[in-house]
């Protein structure tokens, strides 16, 4: 029971799953957020130091039921990590303008939820950290993607906005812009034929987070974009 606690949320196969390996191998107890408890509970009992806390982080009474039993049962957290993401694809012609709602709910209120609710005890601590990953829809709006880069660019906004707040009190705010096609079953299938190097790893991207939160107060960094060396940009 010893060590400092993350807060992971979007606990999956990839990029989620990587950076709770990647935090509990630095030392940290690590609460897992996703609806998928078998999921959760299967990668609880492979990586020491990881604990499963199925939350639907877009049901504002369950999340807040979730953090408090997180802080009775590993302590206060001092650092989250917000991975959950909603993503669902189209033109604005024809996307269901609920989808564009849901995926507000978790990319934006979620970040906002979690952050009002972790913030305070950070700032008493003067340390501790806030780390949400991005993607290049939170830089430029694609036809197709009238449903999710508003979320994406409004969430960029927010923990922009988190960050100037929290940078002046000792709690460091970063968005991670993953500009790649990250490496996954269905992701290898949907790119079938792609060199492995086109592919960006989830255990790179879990290392950048990583480096985040070893950043000297001195050079600390928000805006991070990292992509395979090939990705045309």
């Amino acid at each position: 029971m010893n060590g400092p606690v993350a807060v992971v949320t979007g606990v999956g196969p990839g990029t989620g799953v990587a950076v709770v390996r990647r935090l509990a191998a630095g030392g940290y107890r690590v609460a897992m957020l996703a609806r998928d408890r078998a999921r959760l509970e299967r990668f609880a009992g492979e990586i020491d130091g990881a604990h499963a806390y199925p939350c639907d982080v877009c049901d504002p009474a369950q999340l807040d039921a979730t953090l408090a039993k997180i802080r009775a049962e590993l302590g206060t957290p001092s650092v989250l990590v917000h991975n959950a993401v909603g993503g669902a694809f189209g033109s604005f012609l024809d996307v269901d303008p609920a989808v564009l709602e849901q995926n507000f709910h978790v990319n934006v209120m979620a970040l906002l939820r979690l952050a009002r609710a972790l913030a305070p005890d950070l700032v008493v601590a003067g340390n501790g950290a806030i780390v949400v990953t991005g993607n290049t829809s939170a830089l430029r709006g694609k036809a197709s993607f009238a449903a999710f880069a508003p979320t994406k660019a409004a969430q960029r906004i927010l923990a922009e906005s988190i960050a100037r707040e929290l940078g002046p009190k000792g709690v460091h705010v970063a968005y991670v812009v993953i500009d790649a096609v990250i490496d996954l079953e269905w992701t290898r299938r949907m790119f079938a034929g792609k060199p492995d190097d086109f592919f960006t790893k989830p255990s790179a991207i879990a290392d950048e987070i990583w480096h985040l939160l070893q950043q000297d107060r001195s050079a600390w960094s928000f805006n991070v974009e990292i992509r395979p060396f090939g990705e045309a940009w």
